[in-house]
């Protein structure tokens, strides 16, 4: 009897992993199939009026992580190479001494972008916010997304979901600890799984505000 209850409980224990695993695999695996064809390294990507640059975090001196120098220098590459015209950077500022888009404007200036290149997103607080304000505050339809290849299948996802014509450009810009890499890709996995949600079900608000549109028609020629 003890053996059987044994047995019952491990199946049930088996069952319940293969669930969680295809609840939680299967949005990367959507993301990853949407994606595909879409990402490109700064040199091969194709041309597009504007980069988007996500914020990664900032270091206790308040200049941007590794990351996100990786993420900007490949933006300002593509600007260098005459394939966007403007680099909007959206990051977290919810707190007075923590600025994501300032630092980042400030990397970019010391590689050679003007000041007049950069447009700032102080509430990019999430992949959502910073899709939905690209196409809702700043009026871009079309975008070149820059981040890292474990991060490109979600925000790939979540901007075209929201409706904007995007491809993906790679800021893997070096090689990145084995472990860091391990942390980022896990914590995807759950990152997805609300990303779908939030696209298909949810559709959540984030931070708005007056439109602020970085091209205006007359700079469209219309």
């Amino acid at each position: 009897m003890l053996k059987k209850i044994l047995m019952m409980l491990i199946k049930l224990a088996l069952w319940t992993l293969l669930l969680l695993v295809i609840v939680i695999g299967t949005p990367r695996l959507v993301t990853a199939i949407i994606s595909s064809g879409k990402i490109f390294s700064a040199e091969e990507s194709p041309s597009a009026r504007a980069a988007i640059v996500f914020g990664a975090g900032l270091q206790r001196d308040g200049t941007p992580s590794p990351v996100l120098k990786d993420r900007v220098s490949a933006a300002v590459q593509l600007y260098q190479q005459g394939k966007v015209e403007k680099i909007l950077m959206s990051g977290d500022n919810r707190f007075e001494d923590y600025n994501e888009p300032a630092a980042m404007k400030s990397y970019a200036v010391d590689l050679g972008v003007p000041e007049d290149a950069i447009v700032l997103d102080y509430a990019g607080r999430r992949t959502y916010d910073t899709c939905y304000r690209a196409k809702h505050i700043f009026g871009l339809e079309e975008a070149l997304l820059v981040t890292q290849k474990f991060h490109l299948p979600r925000a790939i996802f979540t901007c075209r979901g929201l409706g904007m014509n995007v491809s993906g450009v790679s800021a893997d810009l070096r090689d990145y600890h084995t472990h860091s890499l391990r942390y980022w890709n896990i914590r995807e996995l759950p990152a997805t799984l609300v990303a779908l949600w939030q696209v298909w079900v949810s559709h959540p608000l984030p931070v708005l505000g007056d439109k602020e549109p970085i091209f205006t028609e007359s700079a469209n020629g219309n």
